[in-house]
């Protein structure tokens, strides 16, 4: 699915079930602004604002920007493997647990 950043935006947020409200909420941004940015094509967020809402909607920000990107396993990857690495330590270290563990039974 190559899209504008409006268009991916506006996928992903839906896809997510999330309102204007929610992104903005999570995003640390304004409903407006998220708004403006899913219906007109001249707004070009900040590298702060884009960076929470790529992480809100689980999506690179590499992803939103390239118009002729597909969401493809290697983003998905990436975008998983930032969020876990804000992890705190303790909370990574279960995560990993759990991994062997589910490793271990094949």
């Amino acid at each position: 699915m190559a899209a504008s950043l409006r268009e991916k935006l506006k996928h992903h947020r839906k896809e997510a079930g999330l309102s204007l409200d929610d992104l903005a909420k999570i995003s640390e941004t304004s409903k407006s602004y998220l708004w403006e940015l899913e219906n007109r094509d001249t707004r070009r967020p900040s590298a702060e604002k884009l960076t929470k809402i790529a992480e809100a909607l689980s999506v690179t920000t590499g992803y939103l920007l390239d118009d002729k990107a597909d969401l493809d396993e290697a983003h998905l990857k990436e975008a998983f493997f930032r969020k876990f690495n804000r992890l705190p330590d303790d909370d990574k270290q279960r995560i990993e647990e759990m991994v062997e563990a589910w490793s271990k039974k094949k």
